[in-house]
């Protein structure tokens, strides 16, 4: 019997992840090339059906950057391997908990076989609800930043936009996640204090959590502790706590 979760005064809508530390494992633990890997993949699974569980509305990953493609080929061959892999085991966990799966990223640099599939995993979860998982691959935040800057370009260059109409929201609008809520919480697993490129402009008044566990080794019960932690924590979003104990009382 699945003990009761204590309850939490605030749920975050939004968790944003870079699963960081499975080469470090495969290491310590002496295991074979690429064995950190698949055990980051596997890890993923609890960490899903947890955020589920405590009402997140968005759990975002990242899994791929724009930057890894200049790992060594074997380690980006296997890589691109595995993402295949989690994408076709994902699916049935997908329909039996109905959670929307989603992509963001440069898919102009993936292979014609994964971008098809991603495309296909989209659509056919697209009317799931409960949840939506968004998988990171081939991204990164300055490229995401650029993207919606071109798009804006081309728009006042045809005409449908002038550069007066520019501001923060018509460019968040062209941005990746634009249709989903804000970034609330960003953990880093793996011990590095570092944004690597990460949702640059979705984590603006995101909370940080830094761990030094390694990804393959990161649980429900440590993301839960940091949920917990990040329900007692005062979020102001550039006004005085004053102001939002204010706004709270009404």
């Amino acid at each position: 019997m699945t003990t009761p979760l204590a309850p939490l005064a605030t749920v975050p809508q939004h968790i944003a992840i870079i699963m960081d530390g499975n080469n470090r494992y495969g290491k310590a633990n002496q295991l074979a090339t690429g064995a950190g890997h698949v055990a980051g993949k596997d890890a993923l699974d609890p960490i899903v059906e947890h955020c589920l569980a405590r009402g997140v509305q968005v759990l975002t990953v990242f899994a791929f950057s724009s930057e890894n493609w200049a790992r060594p080929k074997a380690e980006v061959e296997l890589l691109m391997r595995l993402l295949e892999q989690t994408i076709h085991e994902q699916m049935p966990r997908m329909h039996k908990y109905r959670i929307r799966l989603r992509f963001i990223g440069d898919r102009s640099l993936l292979s014609d076989e994964l971008a098809q599939l991603m495309a296909d995993a989209e659509a056919t979860t697209a009317q799931f609800d409960a949840m939506t998982l968004v998988i990171a691959i081939s991204y990164g935040g300055q490229w995401d930043i650029a993207n919606a800057a071109k798009m804006l370009a081309q728009e006042v260059a045809d005409a449908k936009l002038s550069a007066d109409d520019i501001t923060a929201d018509t460019l968040a609008a062209k941005l990746q996640l634009a249709d989903l809520p804000a970034v609330d919480m960003l953990i880093r697993t793996g011990g590095d204090y570092r944004i690597s490129n990460f949702l640059l402009w979705q984590i603006a008044y995101a909370e940080l959590f830094f761990t030094p566990t390694l990804w393959p080794e990161f649980g429900v019960d440590e993301l839960d502790a940091m949920m917990a932690s990040f329900a007692n924590r005062e979020r102001r979003f550039g006004k005085t706590s004053e102001q939002v104990q204010a706004d709270t009382a009404r």
